[in-house]
């Protein structure tokens, strides 16, 4: 008899948005209860970049960037003590990066956050969550954050 986890890799696409927050909060506590390992991601949009079309607004917007990559990251570190947590930084379109990534670790679970948003809002900002589990090859809860 085999010694199989539930979800032996968990990956967490994270930013520091409030939204984010609650998905990383469950993706640690299924992680603490199932022992798996977490994959917390950040993913640095390359047409935010590609958008910037003055050179001191690009360097800016890099700056801001690499801060909220380190926020985000530090605060998942913070937040997933006692999990076995590893980070990483990428660049692309998000919702690429997360299942591409996904596919090359053989992750089990995507934990990704939502603000719940429907109709016109959902379809004029697009929802990342959606792209996600429409091309993901493993299971997607989407936790919607609390206000």
């Amino acid at each position: 008899m085999t010694n199989s986890k539930l979800f032996e890799k968990i990956l967490i696409a994270t930013d520091v948005s409030e939204k984010n927050k609650s998905a990383v909060e469950a993706a640690i506590k299924i992680a603490c209860a199932c022992g798996s390992t977490v994959y917390a991601i950040y993913v640095m949009d390359e047409s935010l970049m590609k958008s910037a079309i003055e050179v001191s607004i690009a360097g800016n917007l890099y700056k801001r960037i690499r801060k909220e990559e380190e926020e985000a990251v530090n605060w998942v570190k913070e937040t997933a003590q006692g999990v076995n947590l590893e980070t990483f930084i990428l660049s692309g379109r998000p919702a690429r990066a997360i299942t591409e990534f996904a596919e090359q670790k053989e992750v089990d679970l995507i934990v990704v956050g939502t603000q719940g948003k429907s109709g016109i809002g959902r379809f004029l900002l697009g929802s990342l969550a959606d792209e996600v589990i429409r091309t993901a090859g493993c299971p997607v809860p989407t936790i919607k954050s609390r206000k």
